[in-house]
């Protein structure tokens, strides 16, 4: 099965939380539809890409890259590569470069999506799929310098400035994900 192929299936099974998820879900799959690139950063209007909202296991912490081109508290992620298998694969392997954590447990299922333009390649559309993590409890932060100026942990309830509300949702979306899927594993 192709990335694209992936993607089609993750948003064609993925259960929106609310109508204004199921109207961007349904343009993801319009897009996917439209565009055979969909999936790479070349193609314009604009690509998938797959970011992570790290938690500890105790759902109350979350990992945010202060991103260095566009200046804001962030989750990890970004653009898919030739050898991402899934965009689930593509959303860990992005939590792991720009984290420097290893032994994350991907949530199986996007937590939401997310469309905003952004600046790469002369401008574009990001149609961001938005996983959640578990991070190991004896995770280490090593910063990716290249994409990110600071790395740090930090209260659910209290993401750091600058940001944006598309982060502080995910935040939360994700650390819900987290507290169920741990008393789905431990219930």
């Amino acid at each position: 099965m192709s990335l694209h192929d992936d993607a089609h299936a993750v948003l064609t099974s993925w259960v929106a939380p609310d109508p204004r998820q199921e109207a961007l879900r349904r343009s993801y799959l319009h897009h996917l539809d439209t565009h055979p690139d969909a999936m790479w950063r070349e193609c314009r209007p604009g690509h998938l890409t797959a970011s992570t909202a790290i938690i500890d296991a105790s759902g109350r912490n979350a990992v945010l890259t202060l991103h260095r081109t566009i200046g804001l508290w962030l989750q990890t992620g970004g653009h898919c590569e030739a050898g991402d298998p899934t965009l689930a694969a593509a959303a860990l392997r992005e939590a792991e470069e720009e984290s420097g954590i290893s032994g994350l447990r991907l949530l199986p299922v996007p937590v939401g999506l997310d469309r905003h333009e952004v600046p790469c390649g002369g401008g574009s559309v990001h149609f961001d799929v938005q996983f959640a993590a578990v991070a190991p409890d004896d995770a280490a932060l090593v910063r990716a310098e290249a994409e990110s100026d600071a790395l740090g942990w930090f209260p659910v309830d209290a993401v750091p400035e600058p940001t944006d509300d598309a982060c502080r949702t995910l935040v939360r979306a994700a650390a819900e994900a987290v507290c169920a899927s741990t008393e789905n594993r431990t219930g």
